[in-house]
């Protein structure tokens, strides 16, 4: 469990890393000058625009913008978030991280503790699964066609009948009941003392990526219900956060660049174990923002398979709209009435399962299919109504062709005139909050001034021009704001005395256009050419004369205004701020 590891921490592990090493272990690279070149492994292109520095240590793609440093690499190319980034690194570089957060010590030890009494369960239910008392659970596993193989691959166990009996083992090995009670495996009783919250049920761990346990599920052998118990939300465990069986499938899911989702654990199992490997299950109905974003680490292409009821139609429509929203190409695959993907795969096979992904339909029929299902389209309010619910999900595509196309679509399917949906769709998307908040985080165009981004790669160039600079501007002084805290922090950075690295500023930030403005302006060919004190010295004059020119010009707005308002006393100080600036200049 990785806390806020300090900075010197990370510079080292970069320090330490050779970012062509890195990168040159997943694509072929080729040396042009100081640099390395390779076709981008961001997007597809056939003539090479991914510029690799070892001096500099980073990397930046002059097709598709993509930038940075040993870290963002792993996190763009492995699907990786930045602490497991940081981990693979470290131990690449041979670098101890520090053990956990010291700002909450309590909670990182809960953390760890739980883990630990959830591995001390799972081998305990797979030890009662080799009892006399799992007759009951073996002969299910046969009959549902799970190998043993496969009960050990995902470490199927068995919860014995007795009241005490994990808490009872667990105790042997030194667990406190507090903390069995904090992992979810044992319930207090009213009348004092505890019971086991798992029994005489088939048992399903749940890992995380890391292969840790987080938590249960505990299957009937009976007609009992429920049918399924699962653990309850712990310090590890929140159930809208994890896929089942993720851990297991995320190669083959990056490999092929798609996922099916299923429901439930044996809807995983039957199909992974028939040899359909990219597939993970959602642990309920509909699935969460924070499942899908997880998802999206390894693939943008989804299908969902769920059963062709009517809560399974439900969860499926709740979960369209949020892939949409993600930015993810999504499709539905429903399945015969009656049928799940367990119990499809063992009546029909693998290989028609496969089928039925690859001929999922796509959101856009999907979605209109059951609505006209629902409704009456012949009568004027329900059609309506249809064209509400599918202009809803169409107007959080962000691409306008996707739009244009679902429109002309939906006005031939309804017979209605396109116009009219396009002006439906217009009140929707001027009344969206979601739409609002997308159009305010749309990324901006780079467009920075050329002599501030010169001025910057000139200064990660050569250290020494950073003081020479300093004493002649402020980071005020350049006029994009993105370029000015970059400049500020370089000018901190030197006055401790420490070097001012492109790849120690990309990590300060972790922001995509600074990330983008610091590699293209190593990258300006202009700068290893050139008397770089005599670029210092005209881009300082340049930026002088551009912001007396931008003084001038507010002045000049300031003075007309007085003129209007007739006030003389201002006017003729701002007059004389004029004809001093002139002479400067």
């Amino acid at each position: 469990m990785i806390g806020r590891i300090p900075e010197n921490i990370l510079e080292e592990i970069l320090s330490r890393v050779d970012i062509v090493e890195l990168i040159g272990g997943y694509i072929p690279l080729k040396r042009a000058g100081r640099n390395f070149k390779a076709c981008c492994p961001f997007h597809q292109e056939k003539t090479p625009s991914f510029t690799l520095s070892p001096d500099r240590q980073i990397y930046h793609c002059f097709g598709c913008g993509e930038s940075g440093n040993a870290f963002k690499f792993l996190m763009r190319h492995e699907r990786m978030e930045f602490p497991e980034a940081v981990e693979m690194l470290a131990k690449k570089a041979g670098v101890i991280l520090p053990e956990a957060s010291r700002q909450d010590p309590g909670a990182t030890s809960l953390i760890t503790s739980i883990f630990k009494v959830n591995e001390l369960a799972v081998l305990n239910y797979e030890r009662s699964m080799q009892s006399i008392e799992s007759t009951k659970a073996k002969d299910y596993l046969v009959e549902r066609g799970i190998s043993e193989q496969s009960a050990r691959l995902f470490k199927i166990g068995f919860a014995t009948e007795r009241w005490d009996s994990l808490m009872s083992h667990l105790r042997t090995q030194g667990v406190n009941v507090s903390l069995m009670e904090k992992a979810g495996l044992i319930i207090p009783k009213d009348v004092g003392g505890y019971y086991d919250r798992f029994r005489n049920r088939l048992m399903f761990p749940v890992f995380d990526l890391k292969n840790r346990p987080l938590g249960f599920g505990g299957r009937v052998l009976d007609q009992n219900l429920p049918k399924y118990i699962n653990s309850p939300e712990t310090a590890v465990y929140t159930k809208g956060k994890h896929l089942y069986g993720l851990n297991w499938s995320k190669d083959a899911i990056r490999d092929s660049d798609s996922a099916a989702v299923v429901e439930g654990y044996l809807d995983f199992i039957l199909p992974y174990q028939a040899g359909f490997k990219n597939i993970v299950a959602s642990l309920g109905t509909a699935l969460t923002v924070e499942q899908i974003r997880l998802l999206k680490r390894y693939t943008h292409n989804v299908v969902l398979v769920y059963d062709g009821d009517s809560a399974g139609e439900m969860a499926t429509l709740r979960s369209l709209d949020i892939f949409i929203e993600e930015d993810m190409q999504v499709k539905v695959a429903t399945l015969p009435k009656g049928f799940d993907p367990d119990s499809f795969v063992r009546k029909f096979g693998v290989e028609k399962f496969k089928e039925l992904v690859q001929q999922a339909q796509s959101l856009f029929d999907y979605k209109l299919g059951i609505f006209k299902s629902r409704f009456n389209q012949k009568e004027v309010e329900d059609k309506a109504r249809i064209c509400t619910h599918m202009l809803e999900s169409i107007v959080k595509f962000k691409s306008a062709v996707l739009q244009s196309e679902y429109l002309k679509r939906l006005s031939q399917e309804l017979d209605i005139r396109e116009e009219a949906l396009l002006e439906e769709l217009r009140k929707q998307k001027s009344s969206s909050p979601a739409k609002r908040l997308q159009s305010a985080a749309a990324k901006k165009p780079l467009g920075i001034n050329p002599t501030e981004k010169f001025l910057i790669g000139l200064m990660l160039e050569e250290n020494n021009l950073i003081e020479r600079i300093r004493n002649s501007l402020e980071p005020a002084d350049f006029h994009d704001e993105r370029a000015s805290r970059i400049v500020s922090v370089m000018f901190d950075l030197a006055s401790q005395g420490r070097s001012v690295e492109p790849r120690t500023l990309i990590h300060h930030f972790n922001e995509e256009d600074i990330s983008q403005i610091v590699c293209e302006s190593i990258f300006l060919d202009d700068i290893a050419k050139h008397d770089k004190e005599k670029l210092a010295n005209d881009c300082i004059q340049r930026m002088k004369l551009d912001r007396l020119r931008l003084r001038r010009e507010n002045l000049h707005e300031q003075i007309k205004t007085a003129q209007h308002l007739g006030e003389e006393e201002k006017l003729h100080e701002l007059m004389q701020e004029f004809h001093n600036l002139i002479k400067k200049g």
